[in-house]
């Protein structure tokens, strides 16, 4: 079981301490309430989805022994006009840096990410469209 507990600090500020004993403060523009004391909670859906992605893309290529050097996952994503304005539409660019970084690896170890094991891009996955592409060194790849 996964836990946290999140806590009321003043103003629109919100801390949140993980189960794995980390802690982040949220808390909401000047113009809502806010101190802009942190990042804003529906910024930290976006960040768990890169992170837990990105996370499995370099295990997937460790693995697979691409000699990376840098791996970035630049995350946009949609949110409905009216309340509650959950995100619809996800978009991620895989950047991939190194040497000889074959594309048909990286492809490969974003599919099995984006398919069978970040739990973040799943559970988005029941309601909103999640789109993506890849780049190597700084270009696109097909």
């Amino acid at each position: 079981m996964k836990q946290a507990l999140v806590s009321w600090k003043g103003g629109m500020a919100f801390e949140a301490r993980t189960g794995s004993d980390h802690t982040v403060t949220m808390d909401a523009r000047p113009e809502v309430g806010g101190e802009d004391r942190g990042p804003r909670p529906t910024e930290l859906l976006l960040a768990a989805l890169g992170g837990c992605t990105g996370m499995d893309v370099v295990s997937i290529l460790r693995k697979m022994r691409v000699p990376f050097e840098r791996v970035e996952v630049a995350v946009e994503a949609d949110e409905r006009a009216e309340h509650p304005r959950y995100f619809e539409r996800f978009r991620l660019v895989y950047r991939v840096f190194g040497p000889d970084v074959s594309a048909d690896q990286v492809r490969r170890a974003v599919e099995l990410s984006e398919t069978r094991y970040c739990s973040v891009a799943g559970l988005f996955r029941h309601g909103a469209e999640i789109s993506y592409r890849i780049e190597i060194n700084g270009e696109a790849v097909d």
